[in-house]
């Protein structure tokens, strides 16, 4: 075990684990400071609109994903390091035009109307955010995760956040337009993407040496289509009850339903956290299949409890919670929440699961399985939200859940016969 600690690259590893833990945490911490400033700040009505808007934006950002860290840290690992400047401009180029593109598409619909005033206005400084997270932001850490040293990324993220958190105090305290919050974000995404480029320019030599292949740029078009794919529909399904419970509830109540979600999310960051954490040990480096799935029973046993546990805490701290962090106003925020956190068991288990999809690379398994979570949520909420509203929103997200995590346990039977 020693020997394994003094290895330059166990150790590596493990500082990168630390410094992603960290990232985290304080992201978390800044997300729930900041939806607590802006909810009571703008009221449920317009706190409801930034929530939807920024639904929109995490329903759009995937378009900007195309070719992957999953296509590009491998590309940069197995070529000569003479080629970095050519695989990195060739994606850089790849990445920015497709960000353009959806950015115009994003304002012209906004200027068409197809959102409320207020809404279309958050959302479009909120959609310059697409032309610096991936572009740049995305590019450079790709690099940086193929020498496994994210340290320069996560420590200029957890800067700017508390920035930003700073920032956002100092416009609610300046009584500012809830229209001029939005450039806060596309600001935090310029500056980490300024500071990453001018890292790497720093590391070498101060030049950029960035170069477009055109081969590589199709490559890189054309690699990884159905593992984006996959990540659309994901986050498609992710957010599909905040877009459909717009046409059926006022934005009060939209933004009461977001505060609670609000919440729940950042419990649920920790179990994808938790199973980041143990599925280099645990999954990706065990080839016996035997052992693989006794780790995974042991994993999935382990996750259940854990969230089991925290739901149960959350469910009965879920009025003081709410209240220290939204206000009064958000009463009904709390039921909401109460329920909510229970979804934290599917999703800890499906996370677990999904190790054995990315272990194989079974993108096509990836793909279905989020197409299965979005039509069978889509067809849940239609039914459930006029009926039940904001609680027929948690069955869709529930539904979807387990229908997800049914394929992950189908295929690990599949793929790991014995």
């Amino acid at each position: 075990m020693l020997k394994r600690i003094k290895n330059p690259d166990v150790t590596k590893a493990l500082a990168n684990i630390v410094w992603l833990g960290l990232e985290r945490l304080t992201q978390i911490a800044v997300a729930i400071a900041i939806s607590g400033l802006l909810a009571r700040y703008f009221g449920p009505d317009v706190f409801g609109k930034w929530q939807y808007a920024n639904t929109l934006l995490l329903v759009l950002s995937p378009i900007t994903w195309v070719c992957g860290a999953e296509i590009l840290v491998p590309t940069i690992v197995n070529r000569p390091p003479g080629q970095l400047g050519t695989v990195l401009g060739s994606a850089f180029a790849l990445r920015i035009g497709v960000s353009a593109a959806a950015l115009v598409v994003t304002w012209i619909g906004i200027a068409a109307g197809f959102t409320d005033p207020l809404v279309g206005t958050m959302l479009a400084s909120l959609a310059v955010t697409m032309m610096f997270r991936e572009p740049f932001v995305g590019v450079i850490n790709a690099w940086l995760q193929s020498m496994t040293y994210s340290k320069p990324q996560l420590l200029t993220s957890m800067l700017t956040a508390v920035a930003k958190a700073a920032l956002v105090y100092v416009l609610v305290r300046a009584a500012a337009s809830p229209a001029r919050f939005g450039w806060l974000w596309a600001l935090e995404a310029a500056v980490i993407g300024g500071v990453l480029m001018l890292y790497y320019i720093h590391r070498h030599g101060g030049k950029l040496g960035w170069h477009i292949d055109r081969s590589l740029f199709r490559h890189f078009a054309s690699a990884g289509t159905v593992f984006w794919l996959g990540l659309i529909c994901m986050y498609l399904f992710l957010k599909l009850d905040r877009l459909i419970l717009e046409r059926h509830i006022s934005f009060a109540d939209l933004g009461r339903y977001s505060a609670a979600q609000q919440l729940n999310e950042n419990w649920i960051t920790l179990a994808l956290m938790l199973a980041q954490t143990i599925a280099p040990a645990f999954v990706y480096r065990v080839h016996d299949a035997v052992q693989l799935k006794r780790n995974l029973g042991h994993l999935i046993a382990m996750t259940a409890v854990l969230m089991i546990g925290g739901a149960i805490v959350l469910d009965l701290l879920a009025g003081v919670i709410i209240s220290r962090v939204f206000g009064p106003a958000y009463t009904e925020s709390i039921s909401i929440f109460r329920w909510a956190v229970w979804l934290s068991v599917p999703v800890g288990i499906e996370a677990i699961g999904n190790l054995v999809v990315l272990k194989y690379q079974a993108k096509f398994v990836l793909l279905a399985k989020w197409l299965l979570a979005l039509a069978v949520a889509f067809v849940v909420n239609l039914i459930a939200i006029p009926r039940m509203g904001s609680y027929g929103a948690l069955i869709g997200l529930a539904t979807g859940y387990l229908a997800t995590a049914s394929v992950n346990f189908y295929y690990i039977r599949f793929r790991l016969r014995v």
